[in-house]
This record gives C-alpha cells, sequence and structure tokens, in this order.
C-alpha cells in the first residue's frame, strides 16, 4: 500500500546543478531533507550561498521549509528520496554509474516498508529496475513493488539559464506501479507550473529523456558537418544558417563544440544499451564522432591560417577566450574546450585560458589547468573565443585585439563579433 500525497516526508539526494533547484522549489511548499556527501557544499549552503549560481541567495531564503545533511541517518525520517546524482561517462566514453549506485546503497541501507524511491539522473532505458533496484532490495532486504516502490521522472535543467527554471518547465513523471505514478504525478504537480506528463513506464520515461539530447546532439552534429563543408567551400556557415532560416520549419542550430553533462553525454547511454542488446547503432555514433572531433578541427584550422600569415607556430602563444561549456554559467563540466587546449599542446603552443566565470580551483582539480587572471596586451599570436560569455561581447573586437601581437589570428568560434570582425568564424 502506498503512502498519500499530504504523508509524504521528503529527501533529495545530491544537491548540484539539478538537486538543489528541485530542493528549493520543493522547500517554498513542504518540509524537505536536502542531502549531499560533500560537508563543503552542505557548510555553503546553510550559509546562504549557492557556488553554481543556479539558485540566488534570495531564492535560498525563500525555501523556508529547506534543511540540510551530510548525515544518511537522518535521512531515516524521510519515505520519499528523489535521486539527483550524477551520471557521467567514464574515459572510454562508457556509462559510470558509481554516483547511483552509491546514492541506492545510502537509501537502501534507510529503506523502510512503504517508501518510494524517484530517479531524476539520466540513464538508459531500464537501468532504474535493472541497476538500481537490485541495490536497493539487497541492501534493504526488501521487495521490490511489494514493500517499497519506485519512480522515475527525468530531469530538464538548463545551467545558466534564467527564463526554463525547474518550475517552468514541463516534467515528465512514472512510477513502478499505477498508483505510485499517481502518486509521483501529484507530488511534482505542487511545483510544476508548466505541468507533468505522466508516461506509461519508467522505461519509457528513461527512453524520452535520453532521446532529447541525443537528437540535439546528431541536429548540431549535422550542422558542425555543414561549417565543415562550408568552411573548404569558403562559404560563411553563419550566412547559411540566417537565409534558411527564413523557412518556418527550419531548425535554429548552430555549429560548435559540444560538451556538457547532457548533449555530450547521454547519446552513450543510449548506444550503451543498444549494443548490450545487439544492436550497433550507426548514425548517433557518427554525430559522436564529428562532435567529439570539433576541437581537432577547429585547431587544424587555426594552424592553417597561422602559417599563411607567417606566424610560427611551434613556440607560439594562444589565448582561449572561455572554459565552461556553455556561456554564463560556471559549469565545467564534460566542458570540450579541453580538447582545444590539449590539441594546441600538441603543437608545442602556449595556451593561456581567460574565463571570468570560472573557479580556478575547480580547473585545476578536473583539468590541471590554471587560468589567468586577465590577459596582457600585446601578447598572443592568436585568440580563439570559445565560450560566448556576455563579458566577451561587451569587450569588442578593438579590446580583444588588443591582446594579441600585430600580426595574429582572432578566431570566433560563437559568433559573438560581426562577420568582418573576427579573422575567422566556424
Amino acid at each position: 500500500m502506498t503512502i498519500r500525497l499530504s504523508d509524504i516526508k521528503l529527501a533529495v539526494i545530491g544537491l548540484g546543478y539539478v538537486g538543489l533547484p528541485l530542493a528549493v522549489e520543493f522547500g517554498k511548499k513542504r518540509a524537505v531533507l536536502g542531502f549531499d556527501i560533500n560537508t563543503t557544499r552542505i557548510d555553503e549552503l546553510q550559509a546562504g550561498h549557492d557556488n553554481t549560481l543556479e539558485v540566488s541567495n534570495k531564492e535560498l531564503q525563500a525555501a523556508t521549509q529547506l534543511a540540510y545533511s551530510a548525515d544518511p541517518q537522518v535521512l531515516k525520517n524521510c519515505n520519499v528520496f528523489i535521486v539527483t546524482v550524477p551520471t557521467p561517462i567514464d574515459a572510454h566514453k562508457r556509462p559510470d554509474l558509481t554516483p547511483l549506485i552509491k546514492a541506492s546503497e545510502t537509501i537502501g541501507k534507510i529503506l523502510k516498508k512503504g517508501d518510494i524511491v524517484i530517479y531524476e539522473s539520466t540513464v538508459y532505458p531500464g537501468a532504474t529496475e535493472e541497476d538500481c533496484v537490485p541495490v536497493l532490495e539487497k541492501h534493504s532486504n526488501l521487495r521490490y513493488n511489494m514493500d517499497f516502490f519506485a519512480g522515475y521522472s527525468p530531469e530538464r535543467i538548463n545551467p545558466g539559464d534564467k527564463q526554463h527554471r525547474v518550475s517552468t518547465i514541463k516534467k515528465v513523471t512514472s512510477g513502478s506501479t499505477p498508483d505510485v505514478a499517481e502518486l509521483v504525478d501529484s507530488l511534482y504537480q505542487e511545483i510544476i507550473t508548466a505541468g507533468t506528463h505522466k508516461a506509461e513506464s519508467i522505461r519509457v520515461a528513461e527512453a524520452a529523456k535520453v532521446i532529447e539530447n541525443t537528437q540535439r546532439d546528431l541536429n548540431i552534429a549535422l550542422i558542425n558537418e555543414l561549417a565543415i563543408i562550408f568552411n573548404r567551400m569558403g562559404i560563411d556557415t553563419e550566412a547559411v544558417l540566417q537565409a534558411a532560416g527564413t523557412k518556418w520549419n527550419f531548425l535554429p542550430f548552430r555549429p560548435g563544440l559540444v560538451g556538457g553533462h547532457c548533449i555530450g553525454v547521454d547519446p552513450y547511454y543510449l548506444t550503451h544499451k543498444a549494443q548490450s542488446i545487439g544492436y550497433h547503432p550507426e548514425v548517433i555514433l557518427a554525430g559522436r564522432r564529428l562532435n567529439d572531433g570539433m576541437g581537432a578541427y577547429v585547431v587544424s584550422q587555426l594552424v592553417k591560417v597561422m602559417l599563411r600569415r607567417r606566424i610560427q607556430v611551434e613556440g607560439s602563444r594562444v589565448l582561449v577566450m572561455g572554459l565552461t561549456f556553455k556561456e554564463n554559467c560556471p559549469d565545467l563540466r564534460n566542458t570540450r574546450v579541453v580538447d582545444i587546449i590539449k590539441e594546441l599542446q600538441e603543437y608545442n603552443v602556449v595556451a593561456d585560458v581567460y574565463d571570468p566565470w570560472v573557479d580556478a580551483n575547480e580547473a585545476l582539480h578536473e583539468y590541471d589547468i590554471t587560468p589567468i587572471d586577465k590577459p596582457t596586451t600585446n601578447t598572443y599570436d592568436a585568440i580563439i573565443m570559445a565560450v560566448a560569455h556576455d563579458e566577451f561581447k561587451e569587450m569588442g573586437e578593438t579590446a580583444i585585439r588588443e591582446f594579441a601581437k600585430s600580426r595574429h589570428v582572432l578566431y570566433d568560434l560563437k559568433y559573438i563579433l560581426p562577420r568582418h570582425s573576427a579573422d575567422m568564424r566556424l
């Protein structure tokens, strides 16, 4: 028998880019425990600040019913658990379910009869019931769909986006039984003003999530390939896309680096599952290969132009403007700007990274990169504008070129400057 909506004692497991905004919204409506194993993160939130900048100090204060803890024993007081931990890929581009399994172990140790565990982390179809539920059963000695239940409601957070917030994005929900599905849907309806869509099963909800970003990945791969073709033909890609965009049903994608915690990762979850059932996905993996190779392509194009301008490549200095995976956001997860930096190093180029949004300690820890505080004038043989931060747009061409030597190359990957203000565009 499932619990009633009014009896729910809620916990959100994992307080990162996904979990914190969710916990804050619930904390405005009902009592909720925000749990994270990172004690530094808990201390920061208790002090009223979110260093991911997804939630403002004012919004944190508005969540008057939200409490924080890093003590797993406190979870015993809860009966519904929403899991929002990361689901990355490893060095071989295989799904890494370690955070998800560990979170399931933590919950399993305190799980009680009637409890419900809802997963939001992006996975391949089947992962909730095939990978997570057995862990819950093992550590709780309880039986699935008899003693405890599960749900899946995929996250749709867009880091740095202040318009599309957790409450204003339609939410897909699901449950392991019809009653649980109804309860899960009702729970999210408390905070989701955009409405919910109750999927017919957990597997359908999992599949819906993983194809959202796979579709985007393939669309961007197509535009990246077109950019490579148009580059060889001497045609400006942005001009082509603007012209094509005058048709009502042309999709407004742009070329570039494809990183982040979703688009550059989720397709590998789907292809992993496909291969495990004996199907080799052709189109999805082709798109991934193309997008993963864009960093090397960018550097190869830069080197060619530098050589044409008789700028010595080996030993040169290049300024890379931007390190985060997207604009106006401090998120470094799976940023593909690092591909550019590594490729430059292959040419024995000295690459300085400048990004006012980045936490220097995090950049050093994650990528062994130490960003500079501010670029110096008349220093660089080339400048790559890799991320379209507002700060870079406001600088303008003149201020940016002041960082470079008299003979240099300015490569604008993100169409930050007007068409004829940069020497190269993707």
